[in-house]
């Protein structure tokens, strides 16, 4: 079940956070954050059949969503988002890496919608 962020209009440009800080056990920290998105265009690719997601790495344009920055600390990953298409549903994913070299990903929907 993928995690819900409120409504973005498309002239916004905010940061969205994820708090790892429940995952993360006692004295590990996040050591590396890599954004990812699925566009309206890939949501009918059945994503366990090998087919791969648009990095959303710093700057980079998907679909008309900017990754305009993105951030972490020990705990918490963020990523400010700028653009969107109106009506459009988004899907962010956000794999971390953290200190004892576990690997985990979580999946959060965001929809553009104008205000």
């Amino acid at each position: 079940m993928a995690l819900r962020w409120p409504v973005k209009d498309p002239d916004e440009t905010l940061d969205y956070s994820i708090d790892w800080s429940r995952f993360l056990g006692s004295g590990i920290t996040i050591s590396a954050v890599t954004w990812y998105v699925k566009t309206p265009d890939q949501a009918k690719v059945d994503l366990e059949a090998g087919e791969t997601l648009t990095t959303a790495s710093g700057s980079a344009v998907t679909d008309s969503i900017q990754n305009v920055s993105q951030t972490n600390t020990d705990t918490v990953a963020t990523i400010n988002l700028g653009g969107g298409v109106a009506s459009t549903e988004y899907i962010f994913y956000c794999s971390i890496t953290d200190t004892s070299g576990s690997v985990a990903e979580r999946s959060v929907k965001i929809a553009v919608r104008e205000k």
